[in-house]
């Protein structure tokens, strides 16, 4: 899976757990030293980061011995390291999103049809529910896989029903909705919060019986057939028929554990709620978890309840259209930060990122600020609850004898979504923390936050009955903060 969060074995896990360092540095120098051994002395350069990683997870679960392996694509599919595999047991396909659209297309279709390049002949796939026109071409890129391997094979393109019947194909199937498999049973609880994870343990579902009826395992429950009624016209895609789910299945949706999704830190008077949506679907579905899990009662009105987003986001996102859906939250401060967790990262390579300089990082935390406030000045005049519209500019230049960067643009009194934004990770957290969790460290007091947003900011931080926060928009952000919140990750 991919990427990882705050150590780098967190990618090649088996039975769960992320293999061992001495495994870790056992077959990555075996790998290395193999490939060094046997490359073109021409082209001598290594295969990249993530490519490296995946051959050596391949080579991980060979020389262990594993039963199954499951393995997550990068990014798309069809020109995905990963997609090396000649014969999967089963492919799916979760929801799709707009995303890496430089690489994959700028469109759900142009993006269908990458993901749908797993598609292998003979080999059964599932997907979700889908927008009609990406459902049909992940349709269509299951039918071509029929065609593709009888070209391969020189045998031009089948005709005849004879040959048909014998012609390897991608059976695509829709996995129904998780209620479909509590018929008559009781209902699934998920171990992942979140409505949209709902659909995703109905794909797992599908997978992991499929796997297991490859396997020859009895009493995987009984198959229901698909009545007439939920059959909806024109689906381009047939309806997966549901089963009772077995207690072993009903167990394992109820204990999975996904850190950095949908997962909630009481650390005393601060909660984290940290979610790595970076995606306009993922982001709506953030939104409607923290609301149900932080904001379903009204606000405090003798302001003993703070609410914070810390955010940012890399790429080619449009962190425009991801901010302004997280407007309905109601934050009384934006913090906004690169992805390092300090500004020296010499020290945590697992977290180091070198296609990024802090420069960049800090202009588009920048961008960020400076879109947050003007996203509150036109919403200002529409919703009673955020008060008069902020100004922007005056913007702090960085003090080198205070060592920390912080730059936050006036507003008319501190408790008015000011935007602030800090040279790392640790920084924001301290100064959002005000020495309130154990975890981390009180921020430096002298002089260390001279703008009156800030200090006064820090103030009510501290006094507050409860201070919520929101960590999302790049799960390489969620990554840094678990690191600096839960110590023991980094063991």
């Amino acid at each position: 899976s991919s990427p990882h969060l705050v150590q780098v074995r967190e990618r090649i896990r088996i039975n769960g757990q992320p293999i061992s360092k001495d495994l870790f540095n056992k077959y990555f120098w075996l790998v290395y030293n193999r490939l060094e051994e046997t490359k073109d002395l021409v082209h001598t350069s290594m295969p990249a980061y993530f490519r490296f990683l995946t051959i050596m997870a391949f080579h991980v679960f060979l020389q262990e011995k594993v039963d199954l392996a499951v393995v997550e694509v990068g990014i798309g599919g069809a020109y995905d390291c990963t997609n090396i595999i000649r014969a999967p047991v089963v492919c799916g396909v979760s929801a799709l999103g707009i995303d890496h659209t430089s690489i994959l297309g700028d469109t759900m279709e142009k993006i269908a049809w990458q993901k749908g390049g797993i598609f292998k002949p003979g080999v059964p796939a599932f997907t979700v529910s889908q927008p009609e026109r990406p459902l049909e071409v992940l349709r269509e890129r299951a039918q071509e896989r029929k065609v593709s391997w009888w070209q391969r094979c020189g045998f031009g393109v089948p005709h005849g029903r004879g040959l048909s019947l014998l012609s390897p194909q991608c059976p695509l199937y829709l996995c129904p909705e998780l209620d479909e498999f509590e018929e008559g049973c009781q209902a699934l609880e998920l171990g992942l919060a979140g409505a949209h994870q709902r659909s995703n343990a109905a794909l797992a579902l599908q997978l992991a019986r499929t796997w297991l009826q490859r396997r020859g395992c009895q009493g995987l429950g009984e198959l229901k057939e698909v009545p007439p009624s939920t059959e909806l016209a024109g689906r381009p895609v047939p309806l997966a028929p549901t089963f009772r789910p077995t207690d072993a299945m009903i167990q394992g949706l109820r204990d999975t554990e996904w850190l950095g999704r949908t997962q909630v830190l009481s650390h005393g008077p601060v909660t984290w709620y940290l979610d790595g949506a970076h995606t306009t679907s993922s982001i709506q579905a953030c939104v409607r978890w923290f609301r149900q899990a932080a904001l379903n009662q009204d606000k405090l009105h003798d302001g003993s309840e703070v609410r914070v987003l810390l955010f940012n986001a890399t790429g080619d996102r449009d962190t425009a259209a991801l901010l302004k859906l997280l407007l309905p939250c109601h934050f009384d401060y934006a913090v906004f930060c690169p992805n390092f967790t300090e500004v020296s990262v010499a020290n945590n390579a697992d977290q180091q990122n070198f296609n990024v300089t802090l420069e960049n990082a800090l202009t588009r935390c920048l961008e960020n600020q400076r879109t947050w406030t003007q996203l509150l000045e036109e919403k200002g005049g529409q919703d009673p609850w955020l008060p008069a519209p902020l100004r922007v500019g005056g913007l702090l230049q960085p003090t080198p004898a205070r060592g920390s960067l912080l730059l936050v643009p006036p507003a008319p009194r501190p408790l008015n979504s000011p935007a602030l934004v800090f040279p790392c990770l640790a920084q924001a957290l301290r100064w959002v923390a005000q020495g309130r969790d154990p975890h981390l460290a009180a921020p430096a007091t002298s002089g260390a936050h001279a703008h009156p947003a800030a200090s006064s900011g820090a103030v009510l931080l501290r006094e507050a009955a409860a201070v919520r926060v929101l960590v999302t928009g790049s799960l390489h952000l969620v990554g840094g903060a678990l690191r600096l919140l839960d110590p023991a990750l980094s063991q």
